[in-house]
């Protein structure tokens, strides 16, 4: 009978307290379209934006007895919808010797507006029974209503495809004036752009004040409760053993050309049918990366690696710089060096580096708007019953512009990745 009441009070106590892990959120957010060198700033002619979005909630209690969301402050996730209005949003390019061969057209290129969903992560730095501060992560997929065309949007350089790559971070206090409710307001960073798997792809950055609502129930209560329940006062997380992994990683994407966009821009007369074009051809871009991670908490990761490229447009590159006349040499072939990093909750990792070319040949382009060193980030899964296998998407940029997109393969070749769920 005991054990019964003790389950029936369990299941009460389990009941009374999911909801407190579930919660929804609205704002809003007035913001500017950034020109974020000056190229960009010569034809953005109107920059106001407006965007709105709603979220749902999930978060963690201390009673869950999870390592990691400990390690995290008990954070929050989101699955959400954003609507961004860029109907104020011209784009023209007033005569100018920069241009080359571009005419200038009797009408405004205007952003279409995008519609985004995305996952997000907020992890709180201050919390009181009121007050909490965070900052956010999100990613997902956009789709613009408009892209650069020839018809209507020809000074559109932001947007080459109705299918982009979302990318947001946020700044946030919120005031619990409720039990169940909270004013939110920050500051929003977002981004659209497609990985270079298609031209134009400047990116859409927007930047500006957020305000929204937060409707989670008994929030502050179920946490406080929680953190005294003496389930949460008596567990310990499983002692982290850290660990030195080797790694293979396996990239396969691609990319269309900066070069090509550039000819068909500037240096095609308007009589040609190639000027200012919309299609572009795509090119298949490879890497091999080796590295050895040294995980020396439940969150990090870090180490150091090799990188090989091929990429199979470095004839094309060539037979580009021939016809200029630059006389250079040419390989499909890059190594690299790089730092690597990698943040984990649980099986779901954000992996990041930052890399130096010890050999690189890619043509006149490349040695004038590329530094020698490059930069990747992308997400990842682990899957523990394949050994440690990891699968994602990653994005390769040189000075934080995209370079190309692709799918990774990663495999620990020796040392063992954690498996158990609290470690």
């Amino acid at each position: 009978m005991k054990l019964i009441l003790l389950a029936a009070a369990t299941m009460m106590t389990a009941a009374a307290t999911a909801h407190s892990r579930w919660g929804a959120a609205a704002y809003a957010n007035p913001g500017s379209e950034m020109a974020l060198d000056g190229y960009v700033s010569k034809w953005l002619k109107k920059r106001a934006t407006f965007s709105a979005g709603a979220e749902l909630l999930y978060s963690p209690l201390p009673a869950d007895s999870d390592a990691f969301a400990r390690d995290y402050n008990y954070p929050t996730f989101a699955v959400g919808l954003r609507y961004c209005n860029n109907s104020r949003v011209r784009m023209h390019r007033d005569p100018d010797p920069d241009w080359g061969l571009a005419e200038e057209v009797d009408y405004d290129s205007r952003l279409g507006d995008t519609w985004s969903v995305y996952l997000k992560f907020a992890r709180p730095f201050f919390r009181t029974r009121r007050w909490m501060a965070e900052y956010a992560l999100a990613t997902g997929v956009g789709y613009s209503t408009t892209k650069y065309n020839k018809t209507d949007a020809i000074d559109n350089e932001l947007i080459g495809s109705h299918l982009n790559i979302y990318f947001a971070a946020g700044l946030y206090l919120t005031y619990q004036v409720a039990a169940d409710y909270a004013l939110r307001a920050g500051i929003d960073y977002y981004h659209h752009s497609n990985g270079a798997l298609a031209r134009p792809n400047k990116g859409a950055n927007v930047l500006g004040p957020s305000i929204g609502v937060v409707w989670f129930p008994d929030y502050a209560d179920a946490r406080v409760k929680s953190k005294t329940d003496s389930l949460a006062q008596t567990w310990r997380p499983f002692r982290f053993q850290p660990r030195l992994t080797a790694n293979v990683a396996l990239n396969v994407g691609g990319k269309t050309m900066l070069e090509d966009w550039q000819i068909t821009q500037f240096g095609t007369p308007s009589s040609d049918p190639d000027y200012r074009t919309e299609q572009f051809k795509f090119y298949m871009a490879y890497s091999l990366r080796a590295d050895m991670m040294y995980r020396y908490a439940r969150r990090w990761a870090s180490g150091i690696g090799v990188d090989l490229f091929y990429g199979s447009y470095a004839g094309h590159i060539r037979d580009i710089d021939e016809a200029a006349g630059e006389q250079l040499a040419h390989s499909p072939w890059s190594v690299g060096i790089a730092l690597k990093h990698q943040v984990y909750y649980h099986r779901l990792s954000l992996a990041m580096s930052i890399g130096y070319y010890l050999y690189r040949h890619m043509g006149a382009s490349a040695k004038l708007i590329e530094k020698p060193y490059y930069e990747t980030i992308g997400l990842r899964y682990t899957f523990p019953k394949w050994g440690g296998l990891q699968l994602g998407l990653e994005v390769n940029a040189h000075k934080t512009k995209a370079d190309y997109t692709s799918a990774v393969v990663s495999f620990p070749i020796w040392g063992k990745e954690i498996s158990r769920r609290n470690r």
